[in-house]
């Protein structure tokens, strides 16, 4: 363990600790029921299974050929490029679905139209990590890689296409990019919608409504005949087929995108935060009985401690997806002339001047203006700019100490090498220091004459006198024979 140690990455961004740091430190102790210590084995397990597999792969990335990776190069590029044109046909279908739907609202099979947008959006978010796990697994990257490359891209085609719908909606609706008659005089297609805002809200239901009953078809329609099938029957087809593989990230990323469309739908149906919460708390123990029943784990190990920050990441994301066409609409957009509350106003944010001054006095109103003025926004940005300068220095100086640091501990584990290395010369063999005499000439000469030869060292291994406060009695049986003087001593405070 001593001698891996120098040879260890201190010094580079990719530093890790090392496993045998792992090994020794990675029991909880506090643990006491039979059921966590299970868990806490299995999560114990998991953490040596990546770093092994990580560790295995960095070796064989490093004795690749310049052949090797080209080739790994060109592999990635086609993958890549081939994940991104499935991600863009699967916004382009999510467009032209949308599209169809709200254009063929007069047909007779408009009831099953309506339902197209969120069909063709739970089919493509369905799909698409499937082919994502199986295309990312051709480019032999270690494991979590492989579940940070995949999550990115799941990410992409879930929060793109939560945004083309928006989009697909806006150019229906509101007639963004578009030229008609209706719009230019009421800023939105009065003809064809007159409560666009409840139009906006119906999708939005129908969005989250669809994506939770598809969950609960999909657990006990496919998934639990499929565990009664795998059980009932045994062959080889069977046991290529198996249990359905719990998926953790796409779980998670499905709670998000239930979320972001709550997010979404705040202005145009309020009472979709309920719907979301009673969907979320069912949604709990029906994977829970998924997970527990019909599942089999991942082959594939993830390690969800490096993963909880990607996951507020997108959580971030989707909030400003749905943020900033929220903020156009109410700040931009022409209400419904014939119903909703703002009706009067040719945009939502105009009721906020006129109710501050109406309702509140006038030192109330003369600081929210003086907030909104330059006066206040110049100093604030300057402050705001200071504040981050101090920031970023204290951040390149910590780097600085870090680097510091990670040299000072690479110099005192060579030392400790060194110190160990020569304690293991200066040591007698076994058997041949149980005699008390004196030591012959061949061994005093074998032995080095230094104990920290290379490197300075602040005592030498010689003889030295005892100490006067000390005294040392002849043992029975010893009189007249020389006690041998010690063989080496620590330096003392003064010499360090």
């Amino acid at each position: 363990m001593v001698k891996g140690l120098p040879q260890k990455m201190f010094l580079g961004q990719d530093y890790r600790s090392p496993l045998s740091a792992k090994v020794f430190s990675s029991w909880d102790f506090c643990i006491q029921g039979q059921e966590a210590a299970t868990i806490k084995k299995h999560e114990i397990s998991n953490e040596f299974k990546v770093e092994l597999e990580e560790g295995r792969h960095l070796l064989m990335v490093q004795h690749q050929t310049r052949a090797q990776r080209a080739c790994h190069l060109l592999t990635y590029l086609r993958v890549n490029t081939l994940i991104g044109i499935l991600v863009v046909g699967a916004i382009s279908a999510i467009f032209w679905a949308t599209k169809y739907s709200q254009d063929n609202k007069e047909e007779s099979l408009f009831l099953l139209l309506q339902y197209l947008p969120p069909g063709v959006i739970a089919l493509v978010n369905f799909l698409g990590p499937l082919l994502f796990v199986f295309l990312v697994q051709l480019e032999n990257y270690p494991p979590n890689t492989e579940v940070n490359l995949t999550l990115i891209w799941c990410v992409v085609l879930k929060l793109a296409s939560l945004g083309m719908f928006s989009f697909s909606l806006g150019q229906t609706v509101l007639c963004i990019g578009r030229n008609k008659t209706s719009c230019e005089s009421y800023g939105y297609n009065a003809c064809d919608y007159q409560c666009w805002e409840d139009s906006v809200g119906e999708e939005l239901y129908k969005l989250s409504i669809f994506n939770f009953l598809l969950m609960v078809a999909f657990t006990f329609l496919v998934s639990l005949p499929r565990r009664l099938l795998v059980e009932r029957f045994s062959g080889r087809f069977w046991a290529w087929l198996d249990r359905e593989e719990f998926l953790l990230p796409k779980n998670v990323l499905d709670i998000v995108e239930g979320q972001t469309v709550t997010w979404m739908g705040l202005f145009y149906c309020p009472l979709l935060p309920v719907l979301n919460s009673i969907f979320v708390f069912l949604t709990f123990y029906i994977k829970k009985y998924t997970l527990l029943r019909n599942s089999r784990p991942s082959p594939r190990p993830f390690r969800a401690s490096s993963s909880i920050f990607f996951f507020q990441l997108v959580l971030i994301l989707g909030l400003l997806l749905a943020a900033v066409p929220l903020g156009y609409v109410v700040s931009s957009i022409r209400s419904s002339w014939d119903c909703g509350l703002f009706t009067n106003y040719s945009a939502p944010w105009q009721v906020v001047p006129e109710l501050v001054a109406l309702r509140l006095p006038p030192p109330s109103q003369r600081i929210l203006h003086y907030l909104g003025s330059h006066a206040f926004s110049f100093p604030l940005l300057i402050l705001l700019s200071l504040v981050l300068t101090v920031c970023v220095s204290q951040s390149q100086a910590s780097a600085r100490a870090i680097r510091g640091l990670r040299k000072q501990l690479v110099w005192q584990v060579q030392e400790k090498w060194h110190l160990v290395d020569d304690l293991s010369r200066l040591l007698p063999e076994p058997g041949s220091g149980d005699s008390l005499g004196p030591e012959s000439p061949h061994s005093r000469g074998s032995r080095p004459r230094y104990f920290c030869p290379g490197f300075p060292c602040p005592g030498s291994p010689g003889p030295r006198a005892p100490r006067p406060e000390h005294s040392f009695e002849d043992p029975a049986g010893l009189r007249g024979v020389p006690v041998p003087a010690p063989r080496f001593r620590f330096p003392s405070g003064a010499e360090l």
